[in-house]
């Protein structure tokens, strides 16, 4: 049987970088539209818990095995000046190198919380649809025995 708040706090901690984002009222484990964020509040990123599904149930004394997902939220302004991907695109590199395997072939596993932890899927963004506004939205699988 799973745990599920120590994993969800793990991630958190691990995508949140406090050099990047500007501060705890925008950065946070509730969501906020992207239009409720003050451009002087971004960037900012917000974690929402997704599905989650059992893979393989419990066999033979075996835990259930549960897939974990979420949604990684960045929030950035251009100030109408710069393009959006000058100052996404750095962001989306810093949430991805936490979150990819080392060289050694060992996922991420959040302090051993979960067999791994990755994005998974296909990154969203508004590319500049939005006006100076830019988002994306940052898909993460989880493994958890």
């Amino acid at each position: 049987m799973i745990t599920r708040e120590p994993i969800w706090a793990a991630l958190f901690e691990l995508i949140w970088d406090d050099a990047t984002f500007r501060n705890d009222k925008a950065t946070a484990r509730i969501l906020k539209h992207w239009s409720d964020v003050p451009p002087e509040e971004r960037p900012s990123l917000f974690l929402a818990q997704g599905k989650e599904a059992p893979l393989a149930w419990a066999a033979n004394g075996l835990p259930t095995r549960w897939q974990l997902e979420g949604l990684i939220y960045v929030y950035v302004t251009t100030d109408g000046v710069r393009s959006p991907g000058e100052i996404l695109n750095p962001i989306k590199d810093t949430i991805e190198r936490k979150l990819v395997q080392s060289p050694a072939g060992t996922p991420q596993r959040l302090g051993g919380l979960v067999q791994w932890a990755r994005i998974e899927g296909t990154i969203e963004t508004s590319e500049g649809t939005l006006g100076p506004d830019e988002v994306a939205i940052i898909p993460v699988r989880m493994l958890a025995v």
